[in-house]
C-alpha cells in the first residue's frame, strides 16, 4: 500500500495505525535522508548541483530545502538526483518484507512499480501549517513546501482511498479502521 499526502497532513500518524495492525512501514523520507549521507552518489550529485549546501561531504538540508522549495525547477532537479535511489530502496524493502507493507510517500511522483492500493491522507492547509510548525517548522518554509507540492485535488485523483484528517483524530482513526475492515474482506 502507498500512503501519501502533503506536509502536515498526518501521513505518519496514519502510518502508525498500519504498523499497529502489523504492516511493515517503509518511509521514503527516511530513505531520502539516508541516500544523502556523506560519501553517497546522491550527495556527490547534490554537491555538483549546489556546492554551497555541502561542506565536508555533509548536506545542509535546511539550505538545500530553502533552494528547492522556492523553485519548481530546482525541486525537479533534486528529485531527478534522489528519486531513482529512493525508488530502488523502496522496492528492495518491499521484496524483503513478509506480510503487508505500507510505504509512506510525500509525493505522487514517488510511485513505485507494481500494483499498490493508494491511500491519501488529506487535511486543510491551516491544519497542515499548524502541525508542521508545531514540529519545529518555520511557517514561511512550510508554506513554500505546501506551494511546491501537488494539491489535495491531485492527491484525491491519485488515491483509491482518502482519509480525511482535518478534524478530530478519532474520525481519521475510524476511517482507517473501515479501511482495515475492507482489506480483510
Amino acid at each position: 500500500m502507498l500512503l501519501g499526502g502533503g506536509i502536515g497532513a498526518g501521513k505518519s500518524s496514519v502510518a502508525a495505525l498500519f504498523v499497529e495492525a502489523g504492516f511493515t512501514h517503509v518511509e521514503s523520507d527516511r530513505i531520502g535522508m539516508d541516500i544523502l549521507r556523506p560519501g553517497t552518489a546522491a550527495t556527490d550529485a547534490v554537491e555538483r548541483a549546489w556546492p554551497e549546501v555541502v561542506s565536508e561531504g555533509v548536506v545542509d538540508r535546511a539550505a538545500l530545502a530553502a533552494i528547492v522549495f522556492s523553485s519548481k525547477a530546482e525541486l525537479d532537479r533534486l528529485e531527478a538526483i534522489t528519486h531513482p535511489s529512493v525508488r530502488d530502496e523502496i522496492e528492495r524493502a518491499a521484496n524483503r518484507a513478509t506480510g503487508s507493507i505500507v510505504v509512506e510517500v510525500p509525493l505522487i511522483t514517488m510511485d513505485v512499480e507494481g500494483e499498490w492500493l493508494r491511500v491519501a491522507v488529506l487535511a486543510d492547509e491551516d491544519t497542515r501549517i499548524e502541525r508542521a510548525v508545531a514540529r519545529g517548522g518555520d511557517p514561511e518554509d512550510v508554506r513554500n513546501r505546501i506551494r511546491s507540492q501537488v494539491s489535495d485535488t491531485d492527491w484525491f485523483v491519485w488515491a483509491d482511498v482518502v482519509i480525511s484528517n482535518s478534524g478530530d483524530w478519532s474520525e481519521a482513526q475510524r476511517e482507517v479502521a473501515a479501511l482495515f475492515d475492507r482489506l480483510d474482506t
